[in-house]
């Protein structure tokens, strides 16, 4: 036996192509591996357009994430985020009371500079010379209601949030406002399935790199060179992508352990005590249900759907004039007390009252979003709904909890397989001429 292999190594050892032959296994992985990252890199970056334009037609790239964002994001929030709650329900998770309390403390410390300011815009000669006793009445009764006023307005547009806010429009518009939100999110989410993608495809690209050896021995023809390693640039990228997701149900089945990877930071094969082990084959990302809904849970909560986005969303939003109605009714509360509308109809006069109560919610709404701005406060209200999301997130099916990521790949999808093709034929016609023709 040994004679026989020693004999046909021979044989192959004195073949003129012998080193162009082995080269063929590590030049396959390696630019297997190369192109792969290249397409993964292309999946995200770059955020904006890199190119030119001849007329009206791009030349040129811009990652697939950020060019495609709303879409991607109107898709998540249809196939996934809508189905972990409403917001409605995450408002009440975020204690409304609470809020009232914290953001009326805000606006009643500035409340009298608040006045003030509006006042002088509108009869400055009025106001300034209005005795300090009526303004102190106005004062002491705004001060008075505004805690009231806060929490009855809070709930109330926490009630009615699913109509003053369309939850899809709203990330949608957050994502084409910031694209590297879009990326930063599914980088967080999903970086383990893209390093697995970039190192499972060297794995593949050797194998192919055998097949290949195999071929040539039998089919020595130039032309098989870079026809195979685009066959194998295309293959390798569609497998890749695809045992990221699949199969979405598990599939456990037994097998015979002889080995174990350890868990250095160089994993390394050793020998283990030969016994029956349980597999679990399915996809790389579906695996680790558990471990991205701590992740998505906290992109989600902290930097998507947030007290601030909501509310935003809500003052500015397409549906702003619902909101603005009921601030306008809840603003009245205060300027319909006897006290503060006869002193203000006594002093401005009853047209520019009038128009007070409209300029009122403009400077409501602006006084009103510094609060809602603080990252401190934007932090404690996501701790309270990051439980919420986390325990949905794992109750989701496999198939809804696939298109977490999955529209990422998904579109434009075509354009990174045809890519392996592409640039595994320009690697290979370049290996032709450098290891096989000379």
């Amino acid at each position: 036996m040994l004679e026989f292999i020693s004999h046909y190594w021979q044989v192959f050892a004195n073949r003129p192509d012998f080193w162009a032959i082995l080269s063929i296994v590590p030049v396959t992985a390696f630019v297997t591996w190369a192109h792969v990252w290249m397409a993964l890199k292309m999946v995200f970056y770059p955020i904006n357009f890199w190119g030119f334009h001849i007329g009206s037609l791009p030349v040129g790239w811009q990652g697939i994430v950020p060019r495609k964002a709303g879409r991607i994001s109107g898709i998540i929030t249809d196939n996934t985020l809508s189905k972990l709650g409403s917001l409605q329900e995450f408002l009440q998770a975020m204690e409304p009371d609470e809020m009232a309390k914290i953001i009326g403390d805000q606006v009643g410390y500035d409340l009298e500079h608040l006045i003030d300011e509006v006042m002088l815009e509108r009869n400055p000669v009025l106001w300034e010379n209005l005795p300090f006793s009526i303004k102190r009445r106005i004062y002491s009764q705004a001060q008075k209601q505004i805690p009231t006023v806060l929490r009855d307005l809070v709930n109330e547009l926490t009630f009615n949030v699913e109509n003053l806010v369309d939850m899809r429009e709203m990330v949608v518009r957050q994502m084409e406002g910031d694209r590297r939100l879009m990326v930063r999110m599914f980088l967080k989410v999903g970086q383990k399935e893209i390093n697995f993608i970039w190192h499972i495809s060297a794995l593949i690209g050797m194998f192919f790199g055998f097949f290949q050896m195999l071929v040539w021995f039998f089919v020595p023809w130039h032309w098989t060179v870079p026809f195979w390693a685009a066959v194998w640039g295309f293959l390798t990228n569609w497998i890749a992508i695809w045992m990221v997701f699949n199969p979405v149900e598990p599939h456990p089945f037994r097998y015979l352990k002889l080995f174990r990877r350890t868990n250095t930071r160089i994993p390394f094969i050793t020998p283990v005590l030969p016994h029956i082990a349980t597999y679990n084959w399915q996809g790389a990302f579906m695996k680790r249900q558990h471990e991205v809904s701590d992740v998505f849970a906290s992109v989600v909560t902290e930097e998507l759907i947030t007290l601030k986005s909501i509310m935003t969303e809500m003052m500015y939003g397409s549906r702003k004039e619902k909101t603005r109605r009921i601030l306008k009714r809840h603003i009245n509360k205060i300027m319909e007390t006897p006290v503060v509308r006869t002193s203000l109809q006594v002093s401005i006069g009853m047209k520019e009252y009038a128009r007070l109560k409209t300029d009122l919610i403009d400077r409501s709404i602006q006084i009103t979003m510094v609060p809602i701005s603080d990252p401190v406060l934007n932090q404690s209200r996501a701790q309270k709904i990051y439980h919420m999301f986390r325990e949905r997130i794992l109750a989701l099916s496999p198939k809804e909890f696939q298109n977490l990521l999955r529209p990422a790949f998904q579109e434009d999808e075509w354009i990174l397989i045809v890519l392996g093709g592409v640039t595994g034929f320009i690697a290979g016609t370049i290996h032709l001429f450098v290891a096989f023709i000379r």
